[in-house]
């Protein structure tokens, strides 16, 4: 059991303690010891460490974790420090009390508080238009909603709770989305499907968002950030620089290359690299037998204990 897992077994959900049960973990606020928390944004933000994953939290939940200015500044500023920190290999994005983000406050809206995209990277919602190098999972439980789809969208993966709500609920208040909604979500669902959301403003519930392609995972209930911890942890166990190489060619080929053959050049040049750092040693290890039959886990961290000195 990992040091993250064993962090969590002694917590309480709902006045009910955990136990040891952590394939069913029912986890709504991470733990977190003094020793590895970090908050900023005058709390708004949680920043956690556990082993090569970042969880980094929505902490409103009195606004059902709308981002104000000061929250998509520390939001940004998590992800810039998560992006440049080598020990965190993947983060883990959510939101505290039961709601993943509601979008953007309408309070500062309504007072006529200006929306600035601040510097590099910076989206009213914080980190929507900043270029992570890694990868990132959305932890979706409660509503995620116009930015707070955005920033879902953000994300590499969804991990969603079979009671989530998402929608451009931002339709009905006059407000656009600006976080990167009208270029992800097309990319994600295809053209017409995304103008279905965007035009409607409709809700679309947690089977439909699977059926589309929005959610990566379906989820039970209070589990969302468990499961997603846990995707992470997979992640950690294959070779990353070529994770990370397919990665860079996945996005350049839908959002930047401009035809099939500069996406084709751009693949083989990125990811040529990784075959004399990772793919030689990878394929040496499959030839004695190691990975096989679909045991990525041994393939880049054998298990010490079967290990023969």
């Amino acid at each position: 059991m990992s040091a993250l897992q064993n962090s969590v077994r002694t917590m309480f959900v709902h006045g009910r303690r955990l136990g040891s049960a952590w394939p069913r973990l029912i986890l709504k606020a991470p733990y977190c010891s003094e020793a590895n928390k970090m908050m900023t944004g005058e709390g708004t933000v949680k920043v956690e460490q556990h082993e090569g994953v970042t969880l980094i939290g929505i902490n409103r939940p009195e606004k059902r974790n709308c981002v104000n200015t000061p929250t998509a500044e520390a939001l940004l500023k998590a992800f810039q420090e998560f992006d440049a920190d080598e020990s965190s290999k993947v983060a883990v994005l959510y939101g505290v009390g039961g709601n993943f983000c509601a979008g953007y406050d309408l309070k500062e809206v309504a007072e006529d508080v200006p929306v600035s995209l601040g510097p590099y990277g910076r989206g009213p919602m914080g980190p929507s238009r900043f270029e992570t190098r890694k990868p990132v999972i959305a932890a979706v439980e409660g509503f995620a909603v116009a930015g707070g789809l955005e920033l879902a969208l953000w994300c590499d993966l969804r991990v969603v709770e079979e009671t989530a709500v998402m929608g451009v609920y931002c339709r009905r208040f006059g407000v656009p989305l600006i976080d990167g909604g009208t270029v992800r979500l097309p990319a994600i669902v295809g053209v017409g499907r995304a103008l279905d959301l965007i035009l409607t403003g409709r809700a679309i519930k947690a089977k439909e968002a699977l059926e589309w392609g929005i959610a990566s995972r379906l989820v039970a209930c209070g589990t969302a950030i468990g499961q997603a911890v846990k995707l992470a942890q997979e992640l950690l166990k294959f070779p990353q620089e070529c994770m990370l190489a397919d990665r860079t060619s996945v996005y350049n080929a839908v959002f930047s290359a401009k035809s099939l053959q500069e996406a084709l050049q751009f693949e083989h040049e990125n990811g040529c690299p990784v075959i004399l750092k990772e793919s030689v040693q990878g394929a040496k290890k499959f030839i004695g037998g190691v990975g096989r039959h679909g045991k990525f886990n041994l393939h880049t961290r054998p298990d010490p204990a079967k290990s023969k000195l």
